[in-house]
């Protein structure tokens, strides 16, 4: 059949050559952009598969990224905390050197106090200028605020981690649920009938006590509190006449806490009725007490609480009024610390907290014991005034705190965000190779597809120009 005015072979030819040109069109695109999925119409179901797998990485990617920042942050942290233990250790050396009176003089000593101020000033100028990004680190800025605290019940509260709700606060409820005690013992002493040699031991050492016939639990207690600052252990009288008692005590509180009473010479006589005599050791424990801290088992230390949960990271101090009553206390958390968001997610899950308190001379050390700038040539345990004991045992605090300090810093970046990179580096990983699979193009595959389609581009293009010279037939049948 042969027509004019509509060439149908022509027309299907060009219908062919159209879809071809198509398909040709669509593999060079997938080969320049290496993407199997271009547009939406290339595969919808792909498409948005794709897309949720892409916010998945660039989420994981910004955690690492975040991990990485977080851990430059806290090696800055720690590095400034090593140079400041550093410092601390140089001071204690001075302290023991100025101690050796007998071998040195008072401008030695004099050298020594002025040593220890400018090592303190170091302190101060390491915690005041260690910044990372604009933002100071161990001035106390990281610190967590707190309010409520009642200082009839609480001496003192480090928080190193806690969450805190956004424009809320954390309360904090801290139960005694068993009474701490110190070491104690208790002898039955009016007047001493014979002469006793006595050998009196604690935590910080052991003397040996001569005392003489007649002697009064006044004079005993007196005797006995002139070398507690050796031994850890006092004495207070209570009662008069036959109930006068002389009641022996450490220092301090809990299970690490202990005193012994050995005679050397002569005896004792002890409340309850029985006889210490020469040779025998009298020995005690305190008892620490048992604390819970917003329902959790707190480890305790004589007075000193310790709690480490998700979520809630601290330490509280408590005064012995508090720690020797059963009883409750609270606190709010209103705000405060280093955030750091570690995880694809914005959520409590994918952020971790802790808080670096201020390590200036003025926040190392205790109440108990004194602060590290009280060891200044103007302060009130300076070694130009003799307070070698003292001023060591603030030292020893201070180290112990920074210590600490680090500990947590490293545990952090260890444990939690080294662990969180490595975690989100094979996230990302298993997540790109799935997204991969659905966009990417398979390169061989487009290669092959796009060889066929131009073979039929060129042979669609040959048969459209046989096709539109079959028109020209109808000329033969009109003699042409």
């Amino acid at each position: 059949m042969t027509r004019i005015n509509n060439n149908v072979l022509a027309i299907q030819a060009r219908h062919r050559l159209a879809a071809n040109n198509f398909d040709l069109g669509i593999r060079l695109e997938r080969l320049s952009t290496g993407l199997r999925i271009n547009r939406g119409r290339d595969d919808p179901a792909g498409l948005i598969a794709s897309e949720t797998l892409r916010s998945e990485i660039r989420g994981i990617s910004q955690a690492i990224d975040n991990s990485t920042r977080a851990m430059n942050v806290i090696s800055t942290a720690e590095g400034a905390l090593n140079e400041i233990s550093a410092l601390l250790l140089d001071i204690r050396a001075l302290i023991n050197h100025a101690a050796n009176e007998g071998a040195i003089s008072d401008e030695e000593i004099k050298a020594d106090q002025l040593q220890i101020d400018s090592l303190i000033e170091a302190v101060d100028r390491i915690a005041n200028t260690t910044q990372f990004g604009g933002e100071k680190l161990i001035n106390g800025n990281f610190g967590y605020t707190l309010s409520g605290v009642n200082a009839a019940h609480i001496k003192d509260v480090t928080v190193f981690g806690a969450r805190v709700p956004d424009n809320g606060s954390t309360n904090v409820v801290v139960e005694v649920t068993q009474s701490a005690q110190t070491a104690t013992a208790i002898l039955a002493i009016e007047n001493l009938s014979d002469n006793v040699t006595v050998e009196i031991g604690g935590n910080w050492g052991t003397e040996v006590l001569a005392l003489t016939s007649g002697s009064t639990a006044a004079n005993i207690a007196t005797a006995i509190n002139r070398v507690a600052n050796t031994t850890g252990v006092s004495a207070t009288v209570s009662g008069t006449g036959a109930n006068t008692r002389i009641i022996l005590n450490s220092r301090g509180y809990g299970e690490s806490q202990f005193l012994t009473i050995k005679p050397i010479e002569g005896s004792l006589d002890l409340h309850g009725g029985t006889t210490l005599t020469a040779g025998n050791l009298l020995k005690d424990e305190g008892r620490d007490a048992g604390v819970l801290i917003n329902g959790q088992t707190a480890a305790v230390d004589g007075l000193l609480a310790t709690v480490r949960s998700n979520g809630l990271d601290l330490k509280v101090d408590m005064t012995a009024a508090m720690g020797t009553a059963l009883g409750t206390t609270s606190f709010d958390i209103t705000g405060g610390g280093a955030t750091f968001q570690i995880g694809p997610e914005v959520n409590a899950n994918g952020q971790v907290s802790i808080g670096i308190p201020s390590v200036a001379s003025t926040n190392l050390g205790n109440s108990t014991l004194g602060f590290l700038n009280t060891i200044r040539s103007v302060g009130s345990n300076s070694i130009v005034g003799g307070n070698y004991v003292n001023a060591e045992r603030i030292v020893v605090e201070a180290i112990n705190q920074v210590a600490v300090i680090r500990g947590r810093l490293g545990g952090l970046q260890r444990n939690q965000i080294e662990t969180n990179i490595n975690s989100q580096r094979i996230a990302l990983e298993n997540v790109q190779a799935a997204e991969s699979a659905i966009r990417d193009a398979d390169i061989a595959t487009e290669v092959a597809a796009m060889t066929r389609a131009q073979i039929l581009v060129q042979s669609t293009t040959s048969i459209l120009g046989l096709a539109n010279q079959m028109p020209q037939n109808a000329l033969a049948l009109l003699g042409g």
